[in-house]
């Protein structure tokens, strides 16, 4: 049974999460290198025995709400949330001993590819077919029929999207060696903890919309009084902060979920966390007003990585058509 949780952290996990808050916000670009190695972020969910912290999607999840709060570019979700989970489940020991101490140090990135995301053909120990929209990553892996396989893409060939600040690539693969990695029954549950995943890092980025336009409201002046003094504007903020605490909770559950509930929970975390963060970055706009449509303000950052967030683990659509199969409808 699912049960509904409260929006709650423990010590370590407020912790983690102020300290990684206090990093990104004295450093706002830095490497991917930098904040590994200084906060060890990286292996928060691989086991100890390959150089992680043997956590677990909570923690993982708290990291993401942080990352998802800055805009930031690091390739956390591929690598930590799809890469690593999926290595883990995989079980192959030889494929975890090589790969996840580099990934957990930082010194490494990585990416999936998910079955419904590529057409990818595997003959014999030969990969062939194209994945595209992918997320990029040093080492790809692939889910493909029962395995899962590293390969060495033939071409990458980088997007120019809607969002700078989540790069996607094309991936070709022409008959490239392909690696057995693991056991490819666990595709669907590294997808299901990618959705929860992005829920957190929505979760982050609409409450960086809700704190932006109440900051907003607090200092632009009309007719000599704050604008959030008005009744519409208070209407607007006090709306976004519901879908924002709702969110929360949707996406605070996914983290927590038990494996067997993790696919209706995740499906309502990604459900629900996407429509919010678009709400949130769309109501932020209208706050700013003329201000939050300039290319100068950062309105716009959080607006297009809500929209391409949207489409990144499937639409909101695609989650509440898995409710209404779990449900028998």
């Amino acid at each position: 049974m699912v049960y509904a949780l409260p929006v709650r952290l423990s010590d370590d996990q407020r912790e983690l999460r102020d300290t990684v808050r206090s990093f990104l916000d004295a450093r706002p670009g830095t490497s991917w290198e930098r904040i590994c190695g200084d906060l060890g972020i990286a292996g928060l969910a691989i086991p100890e025995r390959y150089g992680g912290a043997g956590r677990g999607l909570a923690e993982v999840s708290v990291v993401c709400e942080e990352l998802g709060r800055a805009l930031s570019p690091l390739p956390y979700l591929q690598t930590v949330v799809l890469a690593a989970s999926a290595l883990v489940a995989g079980g192959d020991e030889d494929a975890m001993s090589r790969l996840l101490p580099a990934l957990a140090a930082g010194t490494a990135t990585a990416t999936v590819i998910l079955p419904s995301d590529a057409d990818l053909t595997l003959t014999g120990d030969r990969l062939t077919g194209t994945a595209g929209h992918a997320l990029d990553g040093e080492i790809v892996l692939a889910f493909v029929g029962d395995a899962l396989v590293e390969a060495v893409p033939t071409r990458r060939v980088p997007y120019v999207t809607l969002d700078r600040t989540r790069p996607l690539v094309e991936l070709t693969f022409d008959g490239v060696p392909a690696r057995r990695a693991g056991d490819g029954a666990a595709a669907a549950m590294v997808r299901d903890t990618g959705v929860a995943g992005l829920a957190a890092e929505q979760v982050g980025g609409a409450s960086r919309c809700l704190a932006s336009a109440v900051a907003h409201a607090l200092r632009r002046h009309q007719f000599g009084r704050p604008i959030g003094s008005f009744q519409a504007v208070k209407h607007k903020l006090a709306d976004v902060l519901l879908l924002v605490e709702s969110a929360r909770s949707a996406a605070y559950a996914a983290a927590r979920a038990d494996p067997a509930d993790l696919p209706v929970v995740a499906a309502i975390a990604g459900s629900y966390c996407t429509e919010a963060y678009l709400a949130a970055a769309g109501e932020n706009i209208q706050i700013h007003g003329g201000l939050g449509i300039t290319w100068e303000h950062d309105a716009h950052l959080a607006f297009k990585r809500a929209t391409s967030d949207a489409q990144l683990l499937g639409p909101p659509q695609s989650h509440r058509a898995r409710l209404a199969s779990a449900a028998g409808l």
